[in-house]
């Protein structure tokens, strides 16, 4: 089984969420499964067809959450040694030496990835070419939009 890097924070999240699919949206399913089988005939009972839709893809999420979770590897960051480089979990500052322009980003397992809330998994084309580099140091990233050169700003161990 292929190993799932993933923070304290985001190993936090994907338990939260099989626990409510197992112990809330699971149970009410079955609920709503029962309320529509007792309206009578199901062979043209839409209400019936749509619980059991619901309880396929219930029981095809709550598989896949128990996958990642067995497969996850917590990496804490706050229990790296703090050489100012660019590992899993570490927050980074960084500048466009051409605009100026200023970005952080946390780089987390692929499941807790949200850039817009600035995180980018350790798989995107930043993290990759930003992990094993340093404080100073500046890094080419080739991205579908083109070349782009950022410099590294600050590296934070949180």
């Amino acid at each position: 089984m292929q190993r799932n890097p993933i923070t304290p924070e985001g190993y936090e999240v994907l338990v939260a969420d099989l626990k409510n699919h197992k112990s809330v949206l699971r149970p009410q399913n079955v609920r709503d499964i029962e309320e529509a089988r007792a309206h009578g005939d199901i062979s043209e009972n839409a209400e019936f067809e749509a619980a059991k839709e619901r309880q396929s893809m219930l029981e095809a999420r709550i598989s896949h959450l128990e996958m990642l979770a067995a497969a996850a590897e917590i990496i804490d960051v706050a229990r790296l040694p703090r050489n100012g480089r660019v590992v899993f979990g570490t927050t980074v500052v960084l500048e466009s030496p051409e605009s100026g322009e200023e970005r952080e980003y946390r780089i987390v397992g692929t499941t807790e990835s949200d850039v817009k809330a600035g995180k980018i998994s350790y798989t995107s084309p930043l993290a990759q070419a930003l992990i094993g580099h340093s404080e100073g140091e500046e890094v080419t990233v080739v991205t579908p939009g083109g070349r782009q050169v950022w410099e590294i700003i600050e590296v934070k161990y949180i």
